[in-house]
């Protein structure tokens, strides 16, 4: 006995079975996703690296510190490598406890 060909209905059921499939695996990778993004979003930055200390008016730098503890808080901001060079250069004191400029390479 030969078999018959699957009708039209039965080939839009199948059509069915495997998009609700495809569908709920989808909603899954949505869900990954989701998942991901909100434990990035809650991991905290990394402190800086290199913070420049301001004066109490917040128009002169005062010195340059590397990662310590005290690092001129509550009036230090945060800079980047280049700038803390850049601050070095232009004469702003390296912390004497910290020493920023041997850690940049700028003795």
């Amino acid at each position: 006995m030969a078999e018959r060909p699957p009708s039209r209905l039965e080939l839009l059921r199948f059509l069915e079975r495997v998009q609700l499939q495809q569908l709920q695996q989808t909603k899954r990778w949505l869900e990954q996703e989701e998942d991901r993004a909100l434990r990035a979003a809650h991991v905290p930055p990394p402190p800086p690296e290199w913070k420049i200390e301001m004066s109490r008016g917040g128009r002169h730098a005062i010195a340059v510190h590397a990662d310590c503890t005290h690092g001129g808080a509550p009036r230090a901001k945060p800079i980047s490598r280049e700038q803390a060079l850049a601050a070095l250069a232009a004469h702003v004191e390296p912390c004497t406890i910290c020493r920023p400029h041997r850690d940049l390479g700028a003795l």
